[in-house]
């Protein structure tokens, strides 16, 4: 985030009230709501850019894929534990025929957290701020990440992998750069949970000179 962002309200704020001291207590209250609605605005009307980025994480589903499930009498439900952690790293790989669904169409196992199609076999990845997530990254690799479709937003790095590649291709046509950085603010502040996913698997398909 900008540092004009989270100063310019407050020097405004302090401007004002260096040259209108003598004002009345009403007048104080009303410049003050003005300064919260300038912040506000700053943030998509939400009290924090963390505050942003939280209900934007919420209306992407992002906990969808990114947050393992249990299985329980009432369905599968989040697991509160791996919120945003990615694929379980002590899960084994699905057992099945993946010559067989690499030719036909793709599958995905019950808590969304493993998809396997033409593309091989791609892990939902921790976006937590560990070191096994997001902790090493930074905002620019973020928005590379997404405006690029690029792994862990490094330049030459590989495409993403589906579901994510759709996923960043619909975020980089929607959102803007503001709108990215309260996510990854969001991302930075969560619980940090140390889980290493997996690396991709090649397709078994895939043709080798």
């Amino acid at each position: 985030m900008k540092p004009s962002i989270i100063y310019i309200p407050a020097m405004v704020l302090i401007s004002i009230l260096s040259v209108q001291c003598n004002q009345s207590q009403s007048g104080q209250n009303k410049t003050s709501e003005d300064t919260a609605s300038m912040a506000n605005n700053n943030y998509g009307g939400f009290s924090s850019q963390v505050e942003w980025g939280k209900h934007l994480v919420a209306m992407g589903g992002c906990g969808d894929c990114h947050t393992p499930k249990k299985m329980t009498a009432q369905g599968p439900v989040p697991d509160s534990s791996m919120f945003l952690a990615g694929h379980p790293s002590q899960i084994p790989p699905p057992q099945i025929n993946r010559k067989e669904i690499e030719s036909k169409g793709l599958v995905l196992t019950n808590d969304l957290s493993v998809w396997i199609g033409p593309w091989g076999i791609s892990y939902t990845a921790n976006l937590t701020p560990d070191t096994t997530g997001i902790g090493n990254w930074s905002e620019e690799q973020f928005i590379r990440a997404i405006r690029e479709g690029k792994w862990m937003g490094l330049e030459g790095s590989r495409q993403l992998l589906p579901p994510m590649s759709f996923v960043a291709e619909n975020m980089n046509a929607a959102a803007s750069d503001d709108e990215l950085k309260a996510i990854f603010a969001y991302l930075r502040s969560i619980k940090p949970v140390h889980n290493l996913t997996p690396a991709p698997v090649s397709p078994i398909l895939a043709v080798t000179h």
